[in-house]
């Protein structure tokens, strides 16, 4: 991936105290300075504004990626809520993977590159985010990988659903290592439609088979690939 800037505008967590100065400003306990609730909704609908992806497309991977748990750590070692290797998190300017708010907004930062280099075609840049842009280049398309394919399904599908990413509690002195994060639950629920709408992923009717491979094959067509080819020309010609 190319290097692209860092993170501006995020407020990460003062892990390094003052606990004295609050206890003294606000009149509270050492324990609740040291303890704070972070909505992840939030971080996730400020990273949609800012980067101009759809917030339910945001959830969906963050939903598919960990669960929205931001001490997951995968085998291959991918970091956070959306799931960041450590190569592509330094890339991003994220100095803490396990930060939620350094991570979301790191992940957001990526797919909007990926969207951006591939016109917006989310299934590309999907499969991008999972298998890396050089796979997507080798295989002319959507990688033929199961986890890849299964992987732009899952999203997909949870793009037709509204989930709430809920909020975790961290310890100031804890996190920066990606200790002591408490997750509340996550469910699908009813709320108030997303700032961004974009086509829904089956516009035919909800799809019942559950063969990853054949509902890919109506996800991405073969005027998707011809699609890519006019990206693949277009981004060579640029080179």
């Amino acid at each position: 991936m190319s290097k692209v800037s860092g993170i501006s505008g995020s407020q990460p967590v003062d892990y390094n105290g003052r606990s004295n100065k609050a206890s003294q400003a606000d009149g509270g306990s050492f324990a609740s300075y040291m303890e704070e609730s972070i909505d992840l909704d939030d971080i996730f609908e400020r990273a949609s504004r800012k980067y101009n992806v759809p917030l339910n497309l945001l959830k969906a991977i963050g939903k598919a990626e960990s669960d929205f748990n931001p001490n997951a750590v995968s085998k291959s070692g991918a970091q956070g809520v959306m799931q960041l290797m450590p190569g592509t998190a330094a890339d991003l300017g994220v100095t803490d993977a396990f930060d939620p708010e350094q991570n979301i907004m790191g992940g957001a930062k990526h797919f909007a590159y990926l969207m951006k280099l591939y016109d917006g075609d989310i299934k590309l840049a999907l499969a991008a985010y999972n298998a890396g842009t050089g796979n997507v280049k080798k295989y002319g398309g959507i990688p033929p990988f199961e986890e890849t394919q299964n992987y732009v399904v899952k999203v997909m599908r949870y793009m037709e659903q509204d989930f709430t990413a809920g909020t975790v509690k961290a310890t100031r002195a804890g996190m920066a290592a990606g200790a002591d994060i408490t997750v509340s639950g996550s469910a699908p629920v009813r709320s108030a439609m997303p700032d961004w709408h974009i086509p829904p992923a089956f516009p035919s009717g909800k799809i019942t088979t559950d063969n990853g491979a054949d509902m890919l094959d109506l996800l991405f067509s073969y005027s998707d690939y011809m699609r890519f080819i006019d990206i693949f020309l277009k981004y060579n010609d640029g080179l």
